[in-house]
């Protein structure tokens, strides 16, 4: 897999640019990219020549993260100013506001099915359970606290900042401002176990679309882990960035992943290698978002996508093949 750069929009928000996810397929209408800000709008972008679809308002501070459902019909977005809101992608209609304690709304996700939404919980050390028929609030993950904290503990280090959902929806995984991740069986509402390897902040994870245990993680030590979620084990680390990972994303085939880092960099690595092959420096701040386009529908051609957000307030896309 290679990637070339295809576009790139300065300017795209007012601010920096924290978050983007790609809002699936509809029968009427393409893929779009979807994109948070802390100018505190949430953006819509035609897929290919990244032109501006519509302008979403409707929050007072910052948007930290927006997760789109797999139907491609609604999206959420979450912001510091403590709420999660749900709307029509196509007409921006407000379906639900799902308020929380501040600091306590962080990174989330649509379960594979579009029947869950998950919250990662920040300062509450716990991932919100949010049911998408009725948006009332379904179950509370709490991540185990230990039980002699050591004295040099100071504050909350179990603050969840990213959530990721198994391709069969049967796991949950977090990751915390200390380095651990934790695994949730959700059917049972049940803390499972933790992994282990990382030192600083875990901001983002992902699970692989064709390994189901296969998890990936990017964390403030500059490095990307590969873990055996069900195992326990670590699997693989990988180095290269300078700096901060901030995102990662794994390609719809699974072959690859894509991460975001504070070294300003966007880099593509192979997962048969376990190595970084290319390194895009289209930014000049950090990169605080990276999203792979899902597949098309059957009988769709599509080429491959990638997405990049910074705090240099642009989008760049790729294409890769």
């Amino acid at each position: 897999m290679k990637l070339a750069g295809l576009k790139s929009v300065d300017n795209s928000h007012d601010e920096s640019v924290w978050a983007a996810a790609w809002v699936p397929a509809t029968e009427a209408r393409p893929a779009l990219l979807l994109t948070g800000s802390l100018d505190e709008t949430v953006k819509l972008w035609r897929p290919d020549e990244l032109s501006l679809e519509r302008t979403n308002a409707g929050h007072f501070l910052g948007v930290v993260s927006v997760a789109a459902h797999p139907s491609g019909v609604i999206a959420a977005s979450a912001s510091i100013d403590s709420f999660v809101r749900v709307f029509d992608v196509d007409t921006n209609a407000t379906i639900a506001t799902l308020e929380a304690p501040p600091s306590e709304v962080w990174q989330m996700q649509f379960d594979p099915k579009g029947t869950t939404l998950a919250v990662a919980g920040g300062g509450s050390a716990s991932i919100k359970l949010w049911d998408t028929a009725t948006w009332e609030l379904n179950a509370t993950l709490s991540i185990p606290r230990p039980e002699q904290p050591k004295p040099s503990d100071k504050g909350n280090k179990k603050f969840v900042l990213s959530v990721a959902w198994s391709p069969d929806g049967k796991r949950l995984a977090c990751g915390s401002m200390d380095g651990t991740i934790s695994i949730f069986d959700v059917a049972r509402a049940k803390f499972l176990h933790h992994l282990e390897g990382h030192f600083m902040p875990v901001r983002s994870l992902v699970f692989s679309p064709v390994e189901p245990r296969l998890l990936f993680s990017a964390s403030d030590d500059a490095h990307v882990h590969m873990y055996d979620a069900e195992g326990k084990s670590l699997v693989g680390s990988m180095s290269g960035h300078a700096s901060w990972v901030l995102s990662v994303d794994v390609s719809p085939d699974g072959a690859a992943i894509a991460t975001g880092s504070s070294d300003r960099t966007v880099r593509l690595w192979d997962l048969s290698m376990r190595a970084a092959v290319q390194t895009m420096s289209n930014h000049s701040d950090q990169v605080w978002g990276v999203a792979f386009r899902p597949m098309a529908g059957a009988g769709v051609r599509a080429g491959g996508r990638l997405a990049s957000v910074s705090d240099d307030k642009s989008i760049s896309l790729y294409d890769y093949s």
